[in-house]
């Protein structure tokens, strides 16, 4: 029984560090695709407040884009969207596209709230399928995600932040 267990043990052991050893290889290299497909501004799907599907063909070529992916909740979203509200004129020459997994209604309570409806560079997205944190690699809210005119990433930041400082992230690009 105990030649068994001084086999079987060092070959579970060896087993378990190649099985993690592997995990690790797969994330990285998945961290590295994924961030190679958002240099580009990938392809994405969503539903506006009408329910009608938007693409990145909906947004208006050679213009930079701001996606900002929150949550009404979100105490640091909030304050997100009340700078781009108080910001808006700043603001005319980016498109600001809001995307959240939340329902329709409660996406059109927040911005209707921040007073960021009828804005013709001012878009509120629903993720239904929650693919929005995969495709553009989020994990935390706010995020921002900024694009320049010719679609190429400027820059992804994470957490709440001041406009002044996306305002020079996109002059400076």
């Amino acid at each position: 029984m105990k030649k068994i267990l001084k086999i079987v043990i060092p070959i579970l052991i060896i087993s378990l560090l190649a099985f993690m050893g592997y995990k690790v290889v797969s994330k990285i290299n998945h961290k590295k695709q994924v961030a190679e497909n958002i240099k580009k501004m990938p392809t994405f799907s969503y539903l506006t407040l009408d329910n009608k599907v938007f693409t990145q063909e909906n947004l208006v070529q050679n213009k930079p884009t701001l996606f900002i992916y929150f949550n009404s909740e979100c105490d640091f979203c909030n304050h997100e969207a009340e700078m781009v509200q108080q910001n808006i004129e700043q603001l005319k020459a980016i498109q600001v596209v809001f995307i959240s997994y939340e329902p329709i209604e409660k996406i059109k309570q927040f911005a209707s709230k921040f007073k960021l409806l009828n804005h013709a560079n001012i878009y509120f997205l629903s993720d239904s399928k929650i693919s929005f944190a995969s495709t553009f690699d989020v994990k935390s809210m706010p995020c921002l995600v900024l694009y320049d005119k010719e679609n190429n990433l400027i820059e992804k930041i994470k957490g709440q932040v001041k406009i002044e400082t996306v305002l020079n992230k996109f002059t400076s690009k």
